[in-house]
């Protein structure tokens, strides 16, 4: 069944205390407890919940809640804790992006193993220079290496979904490039890939004029050619004209 292999691809070990983001019915949830030291899993559904409890050891807790609005930091406590779950499609972007802004205060948040689409799969773990390259694949790897674990057939599931999934880990770890302006590097990378089709000079320009700035001078500065396309930048590219946007104009 799916859920052996998932399980046997996040490798828990006796002593992990694991967070369980969209418990279900419960499939990864009961192979996963008896094998972990301690057990928080999140569930929105509270009929799903009401079913799923009373499978549950003493050391597994079942929280019914939407995890987008749950305060990671609070729950989690000291670490170290690992994560996993079976993402809902339709919400799969705000998730990694609430766990990523987790890891980046949670120092004890060693890795996430998630089930999602495989073309977000596809999109997290891009490299520079593909069409799936872009924010999210930024913004997850600016603070995680990214693995795909594996990947599994609609057939896998009862009843079958109609696109094929994928389970990917994000191993967290500090940025590799120095961020002064976690806020500006964002709003940078959104800036750039909003207009994909246009070169990095005209996709930011509106972003350099609202901040009193030429984008075709903050680029020259970065030493980064203004005809180049967002997809093609590397994280120390992109770090260097955030730095460059910092700065005031000569």
């Amino acid at each position: 069944m799916w859920a052996d292999k998932v399980v046997d691809a996040i490798g828990p070990q006796p002593d992990d205390r694991f967070l369980e983001i969209g418990a279900g019915p419960g499939a990864l949830t009961v192979r996963l407890a008896p094998r972990v030291a301690r057990l928080t899993a999140i569930e929105v559904d509270r009929d799903l919940a009401a079913a799923l409890r009373p499978k549950l050891p003493p050391h597994a807790e079942l929280l019914v809640a939407d995890v987008l609005d749950v305060d990671l930091i609070s729950l989690l406590g000291a670490g170290p804790w690992r994560v996993a779950g079976n993402l809902p499609y339709n919400l799969t972007s705000p998730i990694l992006l609430h766990l990523i802004a987790a890891a980046r205060t949670h120092s004890g948040m060693r890795d996430a193993t998630l089930m999602v689409q495989r073309e977000v799969a596809d999109r997290i773990a891009a490299a520079p220079g593909g069409r799936d390259y872009g924010v999210l694949s930024i913004s997850i790897q600016l603070y995680a290496d990214v693995e795909r674990v594996l990947v599994l057939p609609p057939g896998a599931f009862r009843p079958g979904p109609q696109v094929y999934s994928a389970v990917v880990r994000l191993t967290f770890r500090p940025p590799p490039v120095e961020l002064h302006d976690p806020a500006l590097f964002e709003g940078v990378v959104r800036a750039a890939f909003a207009q994909r089709r246009k070169t990095l000079a005209g996709a930011l320009r509106g972003f350099a004029e609202r901040r009193g700035q030429r984008a075709a001078a903050v680029l020259a500065r970065a030493g980064i050619e203004p005809s180049r396309r967002a997809e093609t930048l590397q994280l120390t590219e992109l770090a260097r004209l955030v730095a460059c946007f910092s700065e005031p104009e000569p």
